[in-house]
């Protein structure tokens, strides 16, 4: 079983993301065989027209989605902390999207049962991470994540206390 603080998931760096939207293509093709964004456990978010951030699953501890299930469609795999759908128990209530602090969970357009990314775990691998042309995402922890989130801020301050330009 792996720890809440090393489980890994996807995560983007809009600082890379160019919101060309391969990752939603590749994870459409790989998880339902058809190129249809729509059908992608990704979804890429355009803050403005310079930021771009694709959102998958956090995989939370104690995550809030599945305990919003009343059907208890939802589990959460104790090895790695993806959360698995039952389509035979889900009815598409849509509980667990609005549980879902990160807009992750999506309802299928087609079946209208949700599903959510599942780090392709069949393949070994997050196809949307091996694919992405930008090198935008990566498997990350919560802790690395927020490293690299406080990292980004001592520079922004250095930029700002000495005026100078971006530290790479």
């Amino acid at each position: 079983m792996v720890k809440i603080h090393e489980r890994k998931f996807v995560a983007a760096d809009p600082e890379k993301c160019v919101g060309c939207q391969v990752c939603e293509y590749i994870c459409s093709m790989t998880k339902e065989g058809v190129f249809n964004p729509l059908k992608s456990r990704i979804r890429v978010v355009r803050i403005n027209q310079l930021i771009n951030l694709a959102v998958t699953c956090r995989l939370c501890e104690d995550a809030p989605c599945v305990a919003a299930c009343p059907r208890k469609a939802l589990t959460q795999s104790e090895e790695n902390g993806v959360i698995l759908v039952d389509e035979d128990k889900c009815d598409g209530c849509g509980w667990c999207i609005e549980a879902c602090d990160y807009g992750a969970i999506m309802l299928h357009p087609d079946t209208k049962k949700v599903f959510v990314c599942d780090l392709c775990q069949e393949l070994g691998e997050p196809q949307c991470v091996k694919w992405c042309p930008e090198e935008a995402l990566d498997l990350v922890t919560a802790d690395t994540l927020a490293q690299k989130a406080r990292i980004t801020a001592v520079k922004k301050l250095f930029q700002e206390a000495f005026k100078t330009t971006p530290v790479t």
